[in-house]
């Protein structure tokens, strides 16, 4: 049996804790698909297919993991890819109570897939999407804590505003 992990996420954008947690998945599952959600709940800084190619560049060369966009339901996206691992990063214990949640929804809708969890590196706990997104309208230098495709987007982005 090959273990597939999909790592589910908005990646708007994809920081250096989340490639973190991918590369060590990497090293843990046979595949690892990050699945980057349309989410039209929020109003996301970058279009899907942007973040989509944003992440993608970047492990370009890793042959075992793969970046594709979705729009519908994870568990759907999961049997889709006959993936048996829902991946989920945790960075302190607040993430805690969220993941739990969705962790136990996720199955009852498919008790056939687990849910796994991992920690970024310590270095890279405080890293947030949003907290990136904030720092790049406002000007600041975002280089440290994303790769240089996605902060070369974030100024752009922020330029033409």
């Amino acid at each position: 049996m090959h273990n597939i992990a999909v790592y589910p996420g908005t990646f708007d954008p994809i920081t250096f804790g989340h490639i973190d947690i991918v590369e060590r998945a990497a090293r843990l599952f046979d595949k690892v698909i990050i699945a980057i959600a349309a989410n039209k709940n929020k109003s996301p800084c970058f279009s899907l297919e942007k973040r989509v190619e944003l992440a993608a560049s970047h492990f370009e060369k890793q042959l075992n993991v793969s970046v594709m966009g979705f729009e519908n339901l994870l568990i759907d996206f999961m049997y889709q890819h006959h993936a048996n691992i829902i991946l989920r990063g945790i960075r302190a214990v607040s993430d805690f109570d969220y993941e739990f949640q969705l962790a136990s929804m996720n199955r009852q809708l498919a008790a056939d897939i687990e849910s796994v969890f991992l920690m970024p590196a310590e270095n890279f706990t405080y890293i947030s999407s949003s907290l990136i997104r904030e720092i790049a309208a406002l000007g600041g230098d975002v280089a440290s804590f994303v790769p240089e495709n996605v902060a070369a987007a974030l100024k752009e982005k922020w330029r033409s505003r």
